[in-house]
């Protein structure tokens, strides 16, 4: 199972990078995280959830929160486990995720698999291991991948298809069909989340990290940044609007108001990068006029102070210049 961090928070797109992460009604947090886990156990039985998460910056101030609310509600049936993904295996040390089986084995053998075979055996799985990073998709792909392998194993060897010692690694064809399996599922996934496939699918195909996977990784965040700031926004109001949280009126204006009016309703930053790039080419047409007239040092710096400007005013008023929803939710919580 995957699922979020499982309380309210919110990461609000602003133009950068990294979108600061911010926590909404942290006081409710135990008791959302205590609804959501007894949901789980109803619904599949015992649950281990393992924490992704890094320990640094808005992560680990997700990550602490995370902790605290489990540690009143962890029980025989609900274990929460942190693992520091991105410390222990980097960008490519994914075997280091063994690491992380050796603590969770005795769950996985403990709760077993579903099992029906010819001779009217039966056994039932138990419990599920629920995984989270942030987005759930690339650190969790990579991860459930390592899990769903050695269940695999454990099920060939009950069954008699594999010997005792015998793995998946060691029958390359399988192993090939394996991992593209499992790498076109967490394509999937991300597709339906971000819009673009899902990040290291070479290291999850192949087993190798390749410069053309790590070249097509940066296209891919590339393509992240843009949809996340400049697309996701009507995105958002089409779901809402599909799910029946926002209605339209029969007869009415179908045209979504603003959320906010002013200087939201006028951004638009095609038209400031225009700005600061023509800005920048007068400055540098200026400079280059110098030593014909000391005046144009003047019309450089005029020019330049320009697109400095734009740009820093950009910079610091990021949210109105993204693709942000529209529609205003009257009747859905967390709005």
């Amino acid at each position: 199972v995957r699922g979020s961090i499982p309380f309210l928070w919110e990461q609000i797109v602003d133009l950068t990078y990294k979108p600061k992460f911010e926590i909404v009604r942290p006081e409710e947090a135990p008791q959302i995280a205590e609804r959501h886990f007894l949901d789980l156990r109803k619904m599949y039985g015992s649950v281990l959830a393992v924490d992704l998460l890094n320990k640094h910056g808005g992560e680990g101030r997700l990550s602490d929160m995370f902790s605290n609310a489990m540690q009143p509600i962890v029980s025989e049936d609900l274990r929460y486990l942190h693992f520091d993904f991105t410390k222990i295996c980097g960008h490519v040390h994914f075997e280091r995720l063994s690491f992380l089986y050796d603590q969770i084995a005795d769950f996985l053998v403990k709760n077993g698999y579903f099992l029906l075979n010819e001779e009217s055996e039966k056994m039932e799985q138990l419990g599920v291991v629920r995984t989270n990073c942030i987005d759930c998709l690339d650190r969790t792909n990579i991860t459930q991948s390592m899990i769903a392998r050695k269940i695999l194993e454990l099920q060939l060897r009950r069954i008699g298809v594999f010997a005792a010692e015998e793995t998946i690694s060691s029958h390359p064809k399988l192993d090939r069909c394996f991992r593209i399996l499992w790498a076109n599922h967490g394509d999937d996934i991300s597709i339906q989340y971000s819009g673009t496939a899902a990040l290291k699918g070479d290291l999850v195909r192949s087993g190798q990290r390749r410069v053309q996977g790590i070249l097509k990784d940066r296209y891919i965040s590339f393509k992240r940044y843009y949809l996340n700031n400049f697309s996701d926004g009507t995105k958002q109001d089409a779901i809402d609007l599909l799910q029946g949280h926002y209605k339209v009126s029969v007869g009415g204006d179908i045209t979504p108001p603003s959320q906010t009016g002013g200087l939201e309703a006028i951004a638009s930053f095609p038209l400031a990068l225009c700005l600061v790039l023509i800005g920048l080419l007068l400055t540098t047409m200026s400079l280059g006029q110098v030593g014909n007239d000391p005046r144009h040092l003047l019309f450089s710096v005029v020019w330049g102070s320009i697109s400095v400007g734009i740009a820093s005013f950009v910079r610091a008023k990021g949210r109105i210049f993204c693709n942000r929803p529209r529609l205003q939710l009257h009747d859905k919580p967390g709005y």
